[in-house]
């Protein structure tokens, strides 16, 4: 019976007042609040700098060290009509797929002039041609007139800003607030967010303590923005994101659970990137795109922990954590969660659940 309910998405709805949706990061990052879930029933109200407290020695924290691109990007068609589109992922050389508004006037062989909002920017504006139609996402693959030596994302920054996600629309944050402190690889849309609680300060600290950690790179996609839509949630089908994963990191893996140590994913990012490299039953250096969907019933391979945000109602990220602890016990915590008012989203507060996968 429970299985059964778990596959509805209808048992993954919950209830959040909209002052509780977070929209400015706590600063430091790492004074927000932390809700521990023990491997037993229990759970602790902490704060996120004493995330040490509940790690040992030679656990090891795998890290997304995507770095979120300027995508969202403002112009107009060759008449003077306003458009504005949400790039996701380059399919070739400055051919780029994107989400455009508005969708249905926006044909194949349009025009698009995006003009630079740096006045002493090398380029003053990009042309985009609508190239093709992408079902899948609904989107418009576009071809952008660059000089062959200059990729568009080495101009993204004259030309874009960040696209924070719909429900921050009063925040007084900084776009590098966006940012996780180890940011390196870009090419996200949306902040791999359970990472934005870390400063440099209790990475120093993890570390004097004997926690190791690793990266991986997982860019962030369409994913994100669209949600579940199946009642049986077993048909949802999630939008390919692109991953590596290094030697280094498998080795460090493989040597952290040989000696005893436990392995906590920071993000679900991190989770579906780990998982989706023991895909063959071997854990092996993985470079390319993944679409694994985690839902109640998923075998674990690789996480034996998890550090994360509070996620939106019927949400894939909350189906992953529902793997992880129980739907039930996971709907319990978050009205335990919302009674403490704790903050929710990208911006909120983290759950710690231990290892119990």
């Amino acid at each position: 019976m429970d299985a059964n309910i778990d596959r509805l998405l209808t048992s993954y709805h919950y209830d959040l007042p909209e002052e509780l949706i977070a929209q400015t990061p706590v600063v430091p990052r790492d004074r927000s609040r932390l809700l521990v879930i023990e491997p037993d029933e229990g759970y602790q109200h902490r704060h996120f700098h004493e995330l040490g407290d509940f790690l040992e020695p030679g656990d090891l924290l795998v890290f997304n060290d995507t770095r979120v691109i300027p995508a969202r990007i403002y112009g107009a068609k060759t008449t003077g009509a306003p458009v504005e589109i949400l790039l996701l992922s380059e399919r070739e050389h400055n051919c780029w797929l994107a989400l455009v508004k508005p969708g249905r006037k926006l044909k194949i062989g349009t025009q698009i002039v995006f003009p630079s909002h740096d006045p002493h920017g090398k380029i003053s504006q990009i042309t985009a041609t609508i190239i093709d139609r992408d079902e899948q996402t609904g989107g418009r693959l576009l071809r952008f007139e660059l000089p062959d030596d200059i990729p568009l994302i080495q101009v993204l920054a004259d030309f874009g800003e960040l696209p924070l996600p719909p429900y921050i629309n009063a925040t007084t944050s900084t776009p590098e607030q966006y940012q996780t402190v180890y940011a390196k690889v870009p090419g996200a849309v949306a902040a791999p967010t359970a990472g934005l609680h870390f400063t440099p300060e209790l990475l120093d600290r993890l570390t004097a303590q004997g926690i190791q950690q690793a990266y991986v790179t997982l860019h962030v996609g369409v994913g994100t923005f669209r949600p579940v839509e199946a009642e049986d949630i077993t048909t949802h089908k999630m939008h390919h994101e692109w991953l590596t994963i290094s030697s280094e990191t498998i080795d460090l893996i493989q040597a952290t659970k040989a000696s005893g140590g436990k392995v906590y994913a920071v993000g679900t990012t991190a989770v579906r990137a780990l998982e989706t490299a023991a895909q063959t039953g071997e854990l092996l250096p993985y470079s390319g795109d993944t679409n694994i969907f985690i839902y109640p019933g998923y075998q674990w391979r690789v996480v034996d922990g998890l550090i994360t945000n509070f996620h939106l109602p019927g949400s894939s990220l909350m189906m992953l954590v529902s793997a992880a602890i129980g739907r039930q016990r996971l709907l319990d915590l978050y009205q335990i969660a919302i009674e403490d008012r704790y903050r929710f989203y990208s911006f909120g507060d983290a759950m710690l659940i231990r290892s119990q996968i």
